[in-house]
């Protein structure tokens, strides 16, 4: 994706849009990893601020300079007592799988939203600044919740994999907790557009759920 910086240079617009939709989807991811902790039975998260809506209060500093700067950054992880939960197996998984189905519900809204405003018009806007920030919110959106369901910790999607490895492949778990972030950068570094074609499908099924196409 490159810097937003040239952005902020080529489209100040496009660039104000794409830091409100990370700020909005990843201050919701984190805000739905706290609610389900606490529905849960959990209530670290609760206890050190984090079930709120404020951004600041989920926003990493390091992550945010790193968005900025090569578009890839992070929010600050919602602590969690998986021993204070209702159900320690199933209940960890949940609160995992919140985070990102927050980001495809607020998709979903955003193109909810972009057919209730202009419903004659298609997926590409030539400005207002409304239609743009939320066909950014949308694209931004789905992206988050996709690679954060990729099963390597600490993305959200490793908590679906006690459930469905064997206790015999547990060692897996163990491996990936220790190496899984170096996977991760490999990942980015050497297949950077590897999600692509999935984050193109999800997003027209989005766009089409509604009546709009993907121009």
């Amino acid at each position: 994706m490159g810097s937003p910086l040239f952005w902020l240079r080529d489209d100040p617009q496009l660039f104000v849009a794409f830091l409100i939709a990370v700020i909005v989807g990843i201050t919701f991811h984190e805000f739905s990893h706290a609610a389900v902790a606490s529905i849960q039975g959990d209530q670290t998260a609760r206890s050190q601020g984090r079930l709120t809506l404020n951004p600041l209060s989920h926003l990493d500093p390091l992550g945010s300079i790193a968005l900025v700067l090569a578009g890839i950054g992070w929010g600050r992880p919602v602590p969690v007592t998986p021993s204070n939960m209702r159900s320690r197996r199933f209940g960890g998984i949940m609160v995992g799988l919140a985070g990102p189905a927050s980001n495809f519900v607020i998709a979903l809204a955003g193109v909810v939203a972009l057919r209730l405003a202009y419903p004659l018009a298609d997926a590409t806007f030539d400005v207002p600044f409304s239609l743009r920030l939320l066909s950014i919110l949308v694209t931004v959106n789905v992206v988050l919740g996709v690679f954060n369901l990729l099963p390597i910790p600490p993305l959200d999607g490793s908590s679906l994999l006690s459930l469905v490895l064997p206790p015999s492949r547990q060692g897996v778990l163990r491996f990936l907790d220790q190496y899984g972030i170096f996977l991760l950068l490999g990942l980015l570094i050497l297949a950077p557009n590897l999600l692509t074609p999935v984050f193109v499908a999800i997003t027209e099924a989005l766009y089409g759920l509604v009546g709009l196409s993907v121009g």
